[in-house]
Order: C-alpha cells, then structure tokens, then sequence
C-alpha cells in the first residue's frame, strides 16, 4: 500500500515490472533496460501501423506506464503508416536497438508479440494483428 495514497502508480510500477520481468525471462536477456527498450520500440511500430480507434482499444489494456511509452512520441497525423513493409516495420526496431548485444533479430521481436499474446485479451489480440499488413501479422504469432 502506499503511504502517499497514490496506489495506482505503485500498480502501474508493479505491472510495469511484471512485464518486463517476464519479458526478460522469454528472450533469456540479462538486461532489463534493453527488454523495456525492445518492448518499447515493438509497441510504437504497432501503434503507427493500426488505425486510432484500434489504438486506443489495445492501449486500453496495456498498464499505465506501458501505455504513456506507446503514446510517448505520438504524431497522430501520421499514421497509420504509408510504409507498410515487413523490412520496414523490423528496420525501425532495429535502428534503435542496435546496440543490444542480446538481441538476435525479428525471433526477439515475436517473442515480444508472444508477451502481448500472454497478456492482453486474445480478442483484442486478433483485432491488433488483423489490423496490421499481411506481412507485419505474419510475423506475430497467433495467440
């Protein structure tokens, strides 16, 4: 409980971590920082891909600092985005995890849809994935 009486940060912290934790534990990294980062980096590539009410759907169930992280940077009048490729979509990622050691390419980036399978809804799940390019989804692992 905490003693400010601000409980819903305390639970967004905790969730927070649980996320991260556990995404640490599926890609067998050491460093939580470069999980959050990839983490990070995968959610805003899937928010530029959708359309806005989609968005707000599936941001609805992310905790709340994950949620501020997938918001953070936002330019709404850019998306969905035009750029709708597979290579494109993976590049992006890449271009700003590209100094993580662990990272071992797009495997890492599914077993971040893997965490998002385990962790939203599975009917919000497919709504996400049916709204992203054919070679995007195919890339995401059906929940």
């Amino acid at each position: 409980m905490s003693s400010k009486g601000l409980e819903i940060i305390d639970h967004s912290a905790q969730l927070t971590h649980e996320w991260v934790n556990e995404l640490v534990e599926r890609l067998d990294w050491s460093n939580h920082k470069d999980a959050l980062r990839l983490l990070r980096v995968t959610l805003r590539q899937v928010r530029d891909h959708i359309s806005h009410d989609e968005m707000a759907q599936f941001s609805a169930q992310l905790p709340l600092l994950i949620r501020g992280m997938f918001y953070e940077g936002w330019v709404p009048k850019n998306t969905p985005s035009k750029d709708r490729k597979l290579s494109s979509f993976v590049a992006a990622i890449e271009e700003t995890i590209s100094d993580v050691l662990e990272y071992r390419g797009t495997q890492d980036i599914q077993t971040v849809f893997r965490l998002i399978n385990a962790r939203i809804s599975r009917g919000e799940t497919n709504d996400v994935r049916a709204n992203l390019p054919e070679e995007i989804r195919e890339l995401w692992p059906e929940p």
